[in-house]
């Protein structure tokens, strides 16, 4: 599914509010919600309108993971999680236990890619299923570090997997495809232009995941939903 807006605070606001009714309805009826978050600058001003009064939620009962990171340190500008922790994590009273970074400078990232495997399932359980899961969307159609042509899209079996993006000249740790589509929920955010090409293909062209790896994201039994500003969707 897909819903086209006007403005980027629209789609904020959008996200916001389905990220707060979902953790209120994960809470109520099994006391704990677990959810995913993105990186890169789309969701910023998601984050700061969760961390606003507008939205009240049980945060000691949030659980968040991260889809990806860039293997850098968490006080690195680089860091997905500096992001999330700058406009949102610092400003709302969730328990540091409940935060998962995916980073760690006491592991190479293939040794933390198992044990951030093993701390979804202390969570989450056997079945991996979180109640929502936030991605973006890069102009040539990846997804977390799901990147065109690399053999992590391949993967059947690992929930986490790390590996050097040689195009980048870093080592990159991401949730895999088959975890991801595990979820209850998975919205996917996407603003501009450059983004309309790749949506394009992603939603209406030629199944070809290893071009466009956001094809890879098919939910077995959740729900997913694209918002997106008319420069994403084509239609400006």
């Amino acid at each position: 599914m897909i819903e086209i807006f006007n403005t980027t605070e629209e789609i904020n606001t959008t996200a916001a509010a389905i990220f707060a009714a979902a953790a209120e309805k994960a809470i109520q009826e099994k006391g704990k919600f677990t959810a995913v978050l993105t990186g890169g600058s789309s969701p910023a001003g998601i984050y700061r309108l969760l961390a606003s009064p507008i939205y009240k939620i049980d945060w000691q009962k949030v659980y968040i993971f991260w889809g990806d990171e860039r293997w850098v340190p968490l006080d690195d500008d680089l860091s997905n999680a500096k992001m999330s922790f700058h406009t949102l994590l610092s400003h709302v009273p969730i328990p540091e236990n409940n935060i998962f970074p995916m980073y760690s400078d006491a592991f190479l990232p293939e040794e933390y890619a198992v044990k951030y495997e093993e701390d979804i399932k202390s969570i989450l359980g056997t079945d991996g299923k979180f109640d929502l899961i936030l991605l973006g969307m890069g102009d040539d159609g990846h997804t977390a570090s799901l990147f065109p042509g690399e053999a992590v899209l391949q993967e059947q079996t690992k929930w986490v997997a790390a590996y050097r993006l040689e195009s980048q000249n870093m080592h990159r740790i991401t949730l895999t495809a088959p975890l991801i589509n595990k979820a209850a929920k998975i919205i996917v955010v996407a603003f501009g232009e450059k983004k309309a090409h790749a949506l394009k293909e992603v939603l209406h062209g030629e199944y070809n995941p290893n071009l466009y790896p956001m094809q890879l994201i098919k939910p077995v039994s959740g729900e997913l939903l694209f918002l997106v500003d008319k420069g994403a969707a084509g239609t400006n």
